[in-house]
């Protein structure tokens, strides 16, 4: 045991010298070497609007597997040179590649790296690059079209099956240790192989999008089988339970996906104030009915305040007329449902009246007035009528 430990922490042999210098990396420019090193970027430029859409990323190619780590910043690096029991630890866990790729974050002021050769007669190659990125541009349109299509999408059938297939397609060995877990009693020792089992089944999903060009290409018979069996298992799951119903279950769907929305659009931008402007930007404009409604709710009360009560509007002739007619036969009809209702004393109405038989045709739907009253009507009221000369009479008398 204690000879393990002295293993360990004694230095390896022919590494002394190795990784003292830290070479610059630039732009554009590529550094090809045959031994392990140790690479620092510095970014000296403050990143810019133009940037929003801009990926900055490291790669590093090689013949033979080679083994990259990154750190932050030179003295992390010294650290990982120094500790030898996490370089032990850290060579069996960390994955061996051909080449691989590295995201430099726009804000951070210093990356570095440290390449580790495994093999001899190894020749690797390492590059810094800048471009547009069409990838974060998808994410952030993806992530617009979450956010305002919500509640179209929360509701839509074609959505609810095509998200479910694609569930079923990416994360089948997930639900599969899931039916399992459920299927286990709580208390079994397989239980643990099954929680184990979850950081394994993302751990072969991480490895197989890495290796999906290859998988295509070498072994697409086996990858179109496993597409068609579980994208027919999903959609029966999804026939079987059908589109959410519950109007709850439907509004929470909805919010997930507008929250996934804003969450991408964040990450579809490089910039992060431009990111945070937009995401709140798009919050308001999603909202924007409600803060309208609130100031001119709020415009109209200080309006009213200072002027005063606005005097009521005056009706004309012709509006005048026409709702006289409109709440003349309104009063009738609800005089007529009165009268043919139980709480209605007939005989004593009819005991009083002159015309019973007037009253009855009236309550039957027949006119209020007859045709001698309407004729006198408009001997009185209509055109040529007394009244209407009088009133002519009495307006030239005035002016005279």
């Amino acid at each position: 045991m204690v000879g393990a430990v002295l293993l360990l922490l004694a230095a390896p042999p022919g590494r002394a010298d190795v990784g003292e210098v830290v070479f610059p990396l630039r732009e554009g420019s590529a550094i090809c070497r045959v031994a392990s090193q140790r690479f620092c970027y510095t970014n000296v430029r403050s990143p810019c609007w133009r940037d929003i859409w801009t990926r900055m990323q490291i790669r590093v190619n090689s013949n033979r597997v080679i083994r990259v780590t990154q750190v932050g910043s030179e003295e992390e690096l010294k650290e990982l040179e120094e500790s030898k029991v996490w370089n032990f630890l850290f060579s069996f866990l960390k994955e061996k590649l051909n080449s691989t790729t590295i995201d430099v974050d726009l804000y951070s002021n210093k990356t570095c790296l440290k390449v580790d050769v495994l093999e001899p007669n190894t020749k690797y190659c390492i590059e810094l690059s800048r471009w547009f990125d069409p990838k974060l541009f998808l994410v952030f349109f993806l992530g617009l079209l979450l956010f305002f299509c919500g509640d179209m999408l929360s509701r839509s059938q074609l959505f609810f099956y095509s998200a479910g297939i694609s569930i079923g397609l990416l994360a089948s060995l997930l639900i599969l240790i899931y039916v399992m877990s459920k299927a286990m009693p709580k208390k079994s020792p397989v239980y643990f192989l099954l929680i184990g089992g979850w950081s394994f089944s993302l751990y072969l999903l991480q490895l197989v999008f890495k290796n999906l060009r290859e998988i295509c290409k070498s072994h697409w018979q086996y990858l179109l089988g496993y597409l068609l069996l579980m994208g027919f298992v999903s959609f029966g799951v999804c026939y079987r339970y059908g589109p959410l119903e519950n109007e709850r279950s439907i509004n929470l769907l909805s919010w997930a996906l507008q929250l996934l929305g804003l969450a991408l659009m964040y990450l579809g931008i490089q910039i992060r104030p431009i990111a945070l402007a937009l995401v709140l930007i798009a919050v308001c404009t999603k909202n924007m009915e409600y803060p309208l409604q609130w100031v001119y709710v709020i415009y109209k009360r200080a309006q009213s305040a200072r002027l005063g009560p606005s005097p009521p509007r005056l009706l004309t002739e012709e509006e005048y007329r026409i709702q006289g007619e409109v709440e003349t036969r309104k009063a009738l009809e609800e005089l007529r449902n009165y009268c043919r209702s139980p709480d209605f004393s007939a005989w004593t109405a009819v005991s009083r009246i002159q015309s019973p038989r007037r009253f009855a045709e009236f309550v039957g739907g027949a006119s209020h007035l007859t045709a001698s009253e309407v004729s006198f009507h408009e001997q009185e009221y209509g055109l040529g009528g007394v009244f209407l000369e009088d009133q002519l009479f009495e307006e030239d008398e005035e002016e005279d």
